[in-house]
């Protein structure tokens, strides 16, 4: 779905009915494997369905966010997973919405830095910046509580403060000059390629790091 958006509120809606398309062909999965986790039989299977499950739930939280821009909720997914009698297709486990949430954070920092340098970009990069950061504060409180929780949560605060140093970079650059927006918008894209460059080599520092990491 990031390869679909651009910062025209319309083509955003049009990814995000893009996105709800495509999750109907997963939700069918599911009705297609019902009669095997109905009742108890689903916890036996919980771990391995749990897995694809997060995966959804990132998904369809992220075309939620591109169509409202807000956080769905637990009864939204469970409702998403449900027939058409409001009956779900199985109970949908807390852990599983938090940890498919928490993967959310990732694709959120794809989709501000990606567009960052466009006309309008730095503007949704400081919305999701803010969204994500709410994230993080609303989600640490329940890692003491879900397995696997404090693990995602430490590459949501990562993508956090990628976000955070790309729009700290655009707002210092942009506040240094008094341009027209066309000028400015070169000016962003310049410091923008420079950031992926500094970002990039700073990556393949650690990896050489990495690789050396045990050569007595």
């Amino acid at each position: 779905m990031n390869e679909d958006v651009q910062d025209d509120p319309a083509h955003s809606m049009h990814a995000y009915e893009r996105g709800i398309e495509k999750l109907r062909e997963v939700r069918d999965i599911y009705v297609a494997i019902r009669p095997e986790i109905q009742g108890d039989a689903f916890w036996r299977h919980h771990h391995s369905v749990a897995p694809g499950l997060q995966e959804y739930i990132e998904a369809l939280s992220f075309a939620h966010f591109l169509g409202h821009g807000t956080l769905v909720t637990f009864n939204e997914v469970q409702a998403a997973l449900s027939d058409d009698h409001d009956v779900p297709y199985f109970p949908l486990p807390k852990e599983d919405y938090l940890l498919g949430l928490s993967d959310l954070t990732g694709e959120l920092m794809r989709f501000a830095i990606s567009g960052i340098s466009r006309k309008g970009g730095h503007a949704r990069a400081v919305r999701v910046c803010n969204f994500v950061r709410d994230c993080k504060s609303d989600f640490d409180r329940f890692t003491p509580f879900v397995k696997g929780l404090r693990k995602k949560q430490v590459v949501t605060n990562q993508s956090l403060e990628k976000i955070e140093n790309a729009v700290y970079a655009i707002v210092v650059r942009t506040s240094e000059y008094d341009l027209p927006t066309e000028i400015l918008d070169d000016i962003i894209i310049q410091s923008m390629t420079n950031y992926a460059y500094k970002e990039k080599r700073r990556n393949r520092d650690v990896g050489n790091d990495d690789e050396h990491e045990y050569d007595y």
